[in-house]
Formats: C-alpha cells, sequence, structure tokens
C-alpha cells in the first residue's frame, strides 16, 4: 500500500515539474507567447505573435490539421471488421384464408389466424483479408495529407511573417517621412515669416513671399500624401492582425541605424539551408511520395478482393409457440470467405495508374519550380541589401553635401546674395536626399532581416 502511494506520488510529482518546464519554456520562447491583452505598443515579435494566434487564414488551415487527423483515423479503421445488428419485423393480415402455410427459419408452418407476426434478428461481420495492399496505402496517403495539412499551417505563418515584416517597415518608412515633413513645414514656416518681415522692411517683393507662400503648401501637400500612405500600411497590418479598423496600433520604433550596414550572409548558404527547411519544399516531396502510393492503389484494382464474413441470424412468429423457444431453435451461425477477381473494368485501372504517373511528372516539375523560385527570392533578397547598402552610403554622402549647401545658400539668400528660386532649389534637393537616404535604409534592412530569415533566424532589425 505504501509503495502504490509512493508511486502515485512520484507520478503527480513529475507532471507537476513536467508543466512546470513547459511553462518555462513559453515563458522563455518568444514564439510561444499567448496573448490575452492587445499589447499597447507593438513591436514586430508581437505582431507576428498576435497574428499567429488571430489570423483567419491560418486558423483554417489549423482546421484542416484536425479534419485531416479524423481523416487518418477513418483510414486505420477500415482495418478492423465491421459488425452490424439488423432486425425485421412483419405483421400480416390474410382476412379471406381460413389457414396458410409459412416458412419460418427452415420450417414449414401452418397458421390459422388470420393476423400473424414475424420478426427477424440478426448480427453479420465482415472483415477485409485482401484487397491489393489498398487499405495499407489508403493509410499511408492519409498520413501524408495529416502531415501536408501541418506543412501549409507553418506556410502559412511564414508567409504571414513576411507579410508583416514588409509593412512593420513600410509603417517605420513612412512615420519617418511624415516627421521629416513636419520639420520642413516648420522651416518653411519660420522662412515665410522672416520674408513677410523682409517685405514690410522693403528688402523682399511680394513675388519672393508668394514663392515661399506656395513652397509652404507644397510641404502641406507631401506630408498629407505621406499620411495617407501611412494609414494605409497601417490599415493592411490590422488586417492581418484581425484588428478593427478603428483600434489604435501604435509600433515600438527600434533602434536600427547600427543594423543597416550589417554583414550579408551567402547566398548558396542561405539557399542550401531553405531548400532543407521550408516547408513548402517539404510539402512537395510528400506530394511527389503521393503519386507513388496513388499509383500502388490504382494498381490494386487488377487484384483479387477477398473478404471473410461471419453472422448469427433467428427468428419467430406468433402461433408458433414460445418466443424464446423458437430463436433458440431457429438459431443458426454461418461463416464464410468471398474473393472477386477483376476480368475487365473497360480500362479503368490503366488509366487511374497513368493518371498517377502524370500526377508525379506535374509534383516534380512543381518542386522544380518551387526551388527556381526559391532561389529567385533569395537572390533578390540579397541584390535589394546589397544595393540599397551602397545606396545608403552614397545618400549619407548627398545628405550632407546637400544639408552644406542648403545652408550656405539659406545665409546668402539672407544677405541678398540669392534668389528665392536658389533657396526652394536646394530645399528642394536637400528634401530629395533625406527621402532618398530614408529609403535606402529602410529596403537595405527589410532585405537583410528577410534574407536572416531564410537563414533560418529569427525577423529582427
Amino acid at each position: 500500500m505504501i509503495h502504490h502511494m509512493r508511486l502515485i506520488g512520484n507520478i503527480i510529482l513529475a507532471g507537476c515539474l513536467s508543466l512546470m518546464a513547459g511553462y518555462a519554456h513559453a515563458q522563455d520562447d518568444p514564439a510561444a507567447t499567448v496573448y490575452t491583452e492587445k499589447p499597447y505598443t507593438w513591436t514586430l515579435q508581437d505582431c507576428i505573435n498576435w497574428a499567429k494566434q488571430q489570423n483567419i487564414t491560418v486558423q483554417r488551415n489549423k482546421v484542416n490539421v484536425r479534419a485531416s487527423q479524423v481523416a487518418l483515423k477513418d483510414a486505420k479503421g477500415n482495418r478492423l471488421p465491421t459488425v452490424e445488428f439488423s432486425t425485421y419485423q412483419n405483421v400480416s393480415n390474410r382476412p379471406f384464408q381460413e389457414s396458410y402455410s409459412g416458412v419460418i427459419g427452415t420450417e414449414v408452418v401452418s397458421f390459422n389466424n388470420k393476423n400473424s407476426y414475424s420478426g427477424n434478428y440478426g448480427v453479420s461481420a465482415s472483415m477485409n483479408l485482401y484487397n491489393g495492399g489498398q487499405t495499407k496505402n489508403n493509410i499511408r496517403l492519409a498520413e501524408i495529407n495529416s502531415q501536408i495539412a501541418e506543412l501549409n499551417v507553418q506556410m502559412s505563418e511564414l508567409s504571414l511573417e513576411e507579410q508583416i515584416t514588409q509593412l512593420y517597415v513600410q509603417i517605420l518608412y513612412s512615420q519617418d517621412a511624415v516627421n521629416h515633413d513636419d520639420e520642413l513645414i516648420a522651416l518653411a514656416e519660420a522662412q515665410l515669416e522672416q520674408a513677410r518681415a523682409r517685405k514690410q522692411a522693403g528688402l523682399l517683393n511680394k513675388a519672393d513671399v508668394s514663392q515661399m507662400e506656395s513652397q509652404l503648401a507644397q510641404d502641406k501637400y507631401q506630408k498629407v500624401a505621406h499620411e495617407t500612405t501611412l494609414e494605409g500600411y497601417r490599415l493592411q497590418l490590422k488586417q492581418l492582425l484581425e484588428l478593427d479598423g478603428d483600434e489604435n496600433l501604435t509600433l515600438a520604433d527600434p533602434a536600427m541605424e547600427s543594423n543597416v550596414l550589417g554583414e550579408l550572409p551567402n547566398k548558396q548558404q542561405v539557399y542550401e539551408h531553405a531548400l532543407a527547411s521550408r516547408p513548402e519544399l517539404k510539402a512537395q516531396q510528400l506530394a511527389m511520395d503521393k503519386t507513388y502510393i496513388s499509383e500502388e492503389i490504382a494498381k490494386a484494382g487488377n487484384k483479387p478482393v477477398i473478404n471473410a464474413n461471419a453472422g448469427i441470424n433467428t427468428t419467430n412468429s406468433s402461433g408458433s409457440g414460445n418466443m424464446f423457444t423458437q430463436l433458440k431453435n431457429q438459431w443458426n451461425n454461418g461463416i464464410g470467405v468471398s474473393m472477386s477477381i477483376p476480368i475487365w473494368d473497360h480500362g479503368r485501372t490503366k488509366n487511374a495508374v497513368a493518371r498517377a504517373r502524370l500526377d508525379r511528372e506535374t509534383a516534380y516539375l512543381d518542386m522544380v519550380e518551387t526551388q527556381k523560385n526559391l532561389w529567385k527570392t533569395i537572390e533578390n533578397y540579397w541584390l535589394q541589401a546589397h544595393n540599397n547598402q551602397q545606396r545608403y552610403i552614397a545618400a549619407q554622402e548627398n545628405v550632407n553635401s546637400c544639408r552644406e549647401s542648403y545652408s550656405l545658400t539659406s545665409e546668402q539668400f539672407r544677405l541678398g546674395l540669392k534668389n528665392i528660386i536658389e533657396l526652394t532649389q536646394d530645399k528642394t534637393k536637400l528634401s530629395t536626399a533625406i527621402q532618398q537616404m530614408l529609403q535606402a535604409k529602410y529596403e537595405a534592412l527589410l532585405s537583410m532581416a528577410l534574407l536572416k530569415y531564410y537563414n533560418g533566424e529569427s525577423i529582427s532589425f
């Protein structure tokens, strides 16, 4: 008794420790975070984790996984015998007959009653003994379908992570563009005030002031355009997160300056890692495997089918004595084996085999195409990251040059050595240079993050 209590205690303790370890692992693994409330500020990982919990496409694919598991149970159940109970109850009325005879079971019985009742009861069982391996192969097919369903969940999650990352970076870029617009507007407003003051002092004419007012209006228009783009990206991200359109979505702004010029991983290394790990390629290989199994199932159409059958049956009727005595006397058992051998099926089996082989060729071509598209994606990310890093370096130098030129032109304009057109031109050059630098910065960060992601690293900046 004490030994059993100790054993139960050890099992309970082990279970508690296992639960605690699982909880600790979930705390350590950011991808395992379960959200019950929305974050106040959303990091990229917050967005990804929330979307995996809420996104309808991901949830639908998870339902498909459960459906494939049920289908697998169905396939495995076909190995077991089927057993069923059947009964037949009959009441007859013969108003114009004085007597009649009927067969009950194996006996001929005479009846004098115009109304009669009879019942039949049976239990039958059948089990397939051989069907050319169809049952076994259908189970293998269901197992592969279940694996593909799980891979579809992974594919939808990976695709979701990429889309969220792209939108997240686009939002950060658009926010910086709007902030830059605010700086330009503040600068234009300050210059306009100075111009109006100088006009009153007779140092500027009305046309110069009008030119500055027009420039301020253009800066404000550009800000509105950038804000519209920003809200469009924000709305797309909310849709991926399954958030209502009027909900607040404030993104955390990570420090990313030091990562813009980071070292890029080797393209071939990234590709080889992706080939071995990406779920879409695993799914393509499983699709190839399915065609081999489908061919074996098709070939089974030319093989015999052998079934074993067994049954118990009994009957009873009115006017034939005690019901239980009748059931006992009419009790009969049976067992048998049936076999069917296909001879001619109008070529259906041959055509099914041909279709399976054609499906294999299609699956192979799909796999090759997926591999090529994967290489194309990785190469594009690498080229984009490399080119944007170079653009960012050049853009930084251009911004410094334009800023120095604009500062000098502003001072010369104040002294009356430059006109309003020259000042506006230099300001436009500076604004364009800053926009190009921001674009190169965020495109480089995005391409680098996705390139590393295909190399098996977590998405981060």
